[in-house]
């Protein structure tokens, strides 16, 4: 028996928990330099989902998931005084917590589904994981932002067409979110990459 294999396991399992911690407080921190901040929330930011987006890409969906939950929480926590200066229902703030925090952001944790196919899947993946997100944003916004009577964009009530209100908000910067991460991409994901098996941390490859 090899009295060495669990503790290269845990050594293993030590590296990428130290990884995904170092990711996500680099997402957190680029959460902060906003090129756009949207009024009811939202935000074009520089490339905060890339490096949870890179953990479940180099480690797999069960450590993407568990580094973008966590990303969630801090992001949310970061905004709760906002949040409750907006004067929101219990109802409409919980499920503010939950469509545009929890699941919006722990989305990002899919992006490796793909990541055996190469780079097409890597992308592929990446693109998913900013969709899905806009997707329980653009959600969040039909069910939740439309009931409040006094929200209004560009000047005009869309408290009756609230899909289209949804669209339009969400997309002004989830779009600008989308295209820049997927034209960084391939160059930090390179990047990251190099620099991680120059450290000879082998837990995970990104095949591009």
């Amino acid at each position: 028996m090899n009295q060495n294999k669990p503790s290269a396991v845990l050594h293993k399992k030590t590296a990428v928990l130290l990884e995904c911690a170092v990711m996500v407080a680099l997402s957190v921190a680029l959460s902060f330099v906003k090129i756009l901040q949207m009024p009811f929330g939202g935000s074009v930011t520089l490339l905060s989902m890339l490096p949870v987006c890179l953990v479940s890409i180099r480690h797999g969906l069960k450590w993407g998931f568990g580094a973008s939950f966590v990303f969630s929480i801090l992001s949310l926590l970061l905004d709760l005084g906002s949040i409750l200066a907006w004067g929101l229902t219990p109802v409409i703030l919980v499920g503010c917590f939950i469509l545009d925090y929890i699941t919006a952001y722990t989305a990002l944790g899919i992006a490796g589904i793909w990541r055996s196919r190469g780079f097409g899947g890597i992308m592929a993946g990446t693109a998913l994981a900013v969709f899905l997100r806009f997707l329980s944003h653009f959600i969040s916004g039909i069910v939740l932002w439309t009931n409040l009577e006094q929200f209004e964009l560009f000047g005009r009530s869309w408290v009756n067409r609230p899909v289209l209100y949804s669209l339009i908000y969400n997309g002004m910067y989830m779009l600008p979110e989308l295209l820049f991460t997927m034209i960084a991409a391939p160059f930090v994901y390179q990047r990251v990459e190099k620099f991680l098996r120059s450290r000879n941390v082998s837990a995970g490859s990104i095949n591009i």
